[in-house]
């Protein structure tokens, strides 16, 4: 997104469409956003009760689920988004579960960070698309002919 507002403002610079500022600003999550988005799912699981080695393993799991759920389940979006779920879930419960902590607290660790993965992917999902908008309407504003 950030490479096409770049280039769609270089190539219609003299037009007065976008600044330079204006891309930069729709990157989306700015430097080492994507970094921040790790510290969420972990965040999801620690606000559960979780040890700070089940919040690691959430961000683990959360990546090795997101990967396998890709290939397990070849529905576009959806099969990576219930990958990345499950994944920091069991993560997070094998975890807990390795550090002694109860079946039943290990459980609503799991729960948490699935949960924390959820929210993360979704909220991230929905601003993306806003930003999306935001540039689309930009870009093309005084194209767009609304009638009703």
């Amino acid at each position: 997104m950030a490479i096409t507002t770049a280039l769609f403002a270089w190539w219609r610079w003299d037009d007065g469409y976008l600044w330079r500022r204006r891309a930069d600003c729709h990157r989306g999550d700015g430097p080492g956003g994507g970094d921040i988005r790790f510290f969420r799912w972990a965040g999801g699981a620690k606000k559960a009760g979780a040890s700070w080695l089940g919040a690691a393993a959430a961000i683990f799991g959360a990546i090795a689920g997101a990967l396998l759920g890709t290939v397990l389940i070849p529905i576009p979006v959806v099969g990576t988004l219930l990958g990345a779920c499950l994944g920091a879930g069991l993560a997070v419960w094998a975890a807990e579960r390795m550090m002694g902590k109860s079946p039943d607290k290990s459980i609503k660790s799991g729960v948490g960070a699935s949960t924390g993965v959820l929210l993360g992917i979704t909220v991230k999902f929905s601003i993306g698309c806003l930003i999306w908008l935001t540039v689309a309407v930009a870009a093309f504003g005084d194209k767009i002919v609304l009638s009703f």
